[in-house]
């Protein structure tokens, strides 16, 4: 049976080394070709237990996670993430910014992506957050590493009320599978009003 549950802070901690094995593994697929590490990843989860206003949403099929999703207020991430949206008139203090949301290949198409942002877009507004927002890579369309007959996200996302603003723009860096070195990658903010 598939489930999703939410865990605010410190609750969340149990949870934490499913989601960095499941990020690792997810997002060394395209776009994002990461070649994670478990260090890095205890070290950046390990945010996500630092406040109730933080959350872990995770699917399980029976007791196994096969999936998960994060977010937190803006004002609470990296340092790359606020500036281009304060930049573009947003109250940093309102949005609640979207991190990972990583599934296995073969539970997609199930609705999970689905109830990943349910859960957040709940939390979000539960805090009272005006705004959701989250970045994605931005790859070329023609990079080696492409899989033919690769579909992006952005259908599903537009559907869920998102908008791409190709105007609002961070890097984050990380290492490439079959890299020696980070490299800095462009992401693209998408943005929700939240009602």
């Amino acid at each position: 049976m598939l489930t999703t549950t939410s865990s605010f802070g410190a609750d969340a901690a149990d949870t934490l080394a499913a989601v960095a094995a499941l990020r690792i593994t997810v997002f060394r697929e395209f776009p994002y070709l990461y070649e994670g590490s478990l260090a890095y990843e205890e070290k950046y989860l390990a945010s996500y237990t630092a406040s109730p206003q933080h959350v872990v949403v995770v699917a399980r099929d029976g007791d196994t996670v096969i999936g998960a999703a994060t977010a937190m207020p803006l004002t609470a991430h990296a340092d790359d993430v606020a500036p281009p949206l304060a930049a573009a008139g947003y109250d940093p203090a309102r949005v609640y910014y979207f991190g990972e949301s990583v599934l296995l290949p073969a539970y997609r198409g199930r609705g999970l992506g689905h109830a990943f942002f349910d859960h957040r877009e709940a939390a979000a507004r539960r805090f009272g957050f005006t705004t959701a927002t989250f970045c994605a890579v931005a790859r070329p369309a023609d990079h080696p590493a492409r899989p033919a007959g690769y579909i992006p996200h952005d259908a599903f996302w537009t559907k869920r009320g998102f908008t791409r603003r190709d105007e609002l723009r961070t890097t984050f860096s990380w290492l490439d599978v079959g890299d020696a070195h980070d490299t800095a990658k462009e992401m693209v903010f998408w943005t929700k009003e939240l009602t």
